[in-house]
């Protein structure tokens, strides 16, 4: 394959890439707690195309050669963090988070971390006469012990802005705090890789002392560090739909580009070979 062929070719798969990420950014507009996943691009590797002597003329002032490129990749993908709306729901096991935190649920028996707060309780198969909190897959939402949030049945269970669970069994008894959410706070945003389902995981090789400024009800309790919990409440994806419209036709009219080149290329290789025979 000439160049062109292998510039437009390796640029369309990264333009492919792209399109899915906004593909799945804007399936996701409804989706509460999600984060818009963003990428950026960046030349693959590229050399220096030597030129005979016979282009060094009087008055040039640039060295002999021009760079010659192999298309651009995909450089990086990571998730804007940017707070997303509140919403209003009335539904007190519907948890919100303010600033930078994030609620730790059990899937398939690992952590994993979430804005995603539409949470509620149903009845505990492990332990007969408890219910346990969980999320909108039935997954286990754990508390600062690691273990899933479970409170008695006939009880009534609310959250407070600390993420404390707060039971009571009649009009007169006092809140009595159950268990606490397990609510962490990243260092920064590399220290988690995203997977299915609006959530994230530890990047590789990292321990959540490496990867938490704060951990269990220490980001809630730290009143520098902006995290609390909104009972009642959702957040909304942060997912931008004119900005991803707008993103999505950029991308196709450089993807139609493409392969306009790689036809050229083509059709420049089929004419050097009737040229031959």
């Amino acid at each position: 394959m000439n160049n062109s062929t292998i510039s437009a070719l390796v640029s369309m798969s990264a333009m492919q890439q792209r399109l899915d990420l906004i593909a799945d950014n804007i399936a996701n507009l409804n989706t509460a707690g999600y984060k818009t996943k963003e990428s950026s691009f960046e030349d693959t590797l590229t050399r220096v195309q030597q030129q005979s002597k016979d282009y060094q003329m009087d008055g040039r002032a640039t060295p002999l050669g021009f760079n010659l490129g192999f298309g651009s990749q995909l450089s990086l993908r990571g998730a804007n963090w940017e707070q997303g709306a509140m919403q209003e729901t009335g539904n007190p096991t519907d948890l919100a988070l303010q600033g930078n935190g994030l609620f730790a649920v059990s899937v398939g028996g690992t952590t994993t971390y979430t804005r995603q707060g539409d949470f509620h309780f149903e009845p505990d198969s492990a332990n007969a006469g408890r219910m346990r909190l969980v999320d909108n897959s039935g997954n286990a939402v754990l508390n600062t012990a690691g273990a899933p949030v479970t409170v008695p049945v006939g009880v009534d269970a609310a959250i407070n802005e600390k993420g404390q669970v707060l039971t009571k069994r009649g009009e007169n008894e006092p809140a009595v705090v159950a268990s606490t959410l397990k609510i962490v706070a990243p260092r920064t945003e590399n220290v988690l890789q995203a997977v299915d389902g609006s959530r994230f995981v530890l990047a590789a090789g990292l321990t959540e002392t490496q990867a938490f400024s704060a951990a269990g009800n220490a980001a809630v309790d730290d009143p520098a560090s902006g995290v609390g919990v909104r009972s009642g409440y959702l957040e909304q994806s942060n997912v931008d739909l004119g900005k991803q419209m707008s993103e999505l036709m950029m991308v196709q009219r450089n993807y139609q580009l493409a392969a306009r080149a790689l036809s050229s290329g083509d059709q420049m290789l089929g004419l050097a070979n009737t040229m031959r025979g």
